[in-house]
């Protein structure tokens, strides 16, 4: 079965608690929290304090994703927050498995994302150690984006080298993701998908993340 992950940066900040709660109640199974610096992308989000006030609201797996640079710097202040799962960029890290070890040691899942212009080879001396990996079917920054088909071969030339494989992880698509660009990338190999503003502005959240999932 799928796993629904709400982007929590297409909810309503003024009514935080009430969004949180009204995703959990429609069916979501993850959180996603996108971290944003200003400087690895174009904009900015929040920090470990707000995340830390997310935990307290939710039940909910809490998927953060840095999108920052020096992901190193900050991965045990997201943890201590609440972080579930750490994923950080392959194009932030010049030590990529480092950084990776650094988020396992932490106790949590860890993720590494590839922007769509970034080839999966950049992942392959560290799989063994992941638990997840994000294609961004968007370039990173903005919620509200058009989905960008040419990842879909990305994804499934990793999904066959995956399957050569014995090992077991996510395979994630962030990025324009509604109930059709959803079942691209599920039928590519994705087993979570992200999506923002299809479900938090959706009339019907329960029936958004229904028809997501199927």
């Amino acid at each position: 079965m799928l796993i629904i992950a709400p982007s929590i940066l297409a909810a309503s900040f003024d009514n935080l608690k009430e969004d949180l709660k009204k995703a959990e109640m429609s069916g979501a199974d993850w959180l996603h929290a996108d971290i944003m610096d200003g400087h690895f992308v174009p904009n900015l989000t929040f920090g470990p304090q707000i995340l830390a006030d997310i935990r307290k609201n939710t039940s909910l797996f809490l998927d953060v994703h840095l999108m920052i640079e020096k992901p190193e710097f900050f991965i045990g202040e997201f943890v201590k927050a609440g972080a579930d799962m750490i994923t950080v960029h392959a194009e932030a890290c010049p030590h990529l498995h480092r950084t990776v070890n650094m988020i396992k040691e932490q106790g949590v899942k860890a993720g590494v994302a590839l922007n769509p212009a970034t080839s999966w080879h950049n992942l392959q001396y560290v799989v063994p150690d992941l638990d997840l990996v994000l294609f961004m079917t968007v370039n990173p920054g903005f919620g509200g984006q058009k989905f960008i088909p040419a990842v879909l071969n990305k994804i499934r030339e990793f999904k066959k080298v995956l399957e050569r494989t014995e090992k077991k992880l996510f395979l994630q698509a962030d990025g324009g993701i509604n109930d059709k660009t959803g079942r691209l990338a599920a039928e590519a190999g994705c087993g979570v998908l992200v999506s923002g503003s299809y479900l938090f502005n959706a009339e019907d959240m329960p029936a958004a993340i229904k028809k997501l999932r199927q």
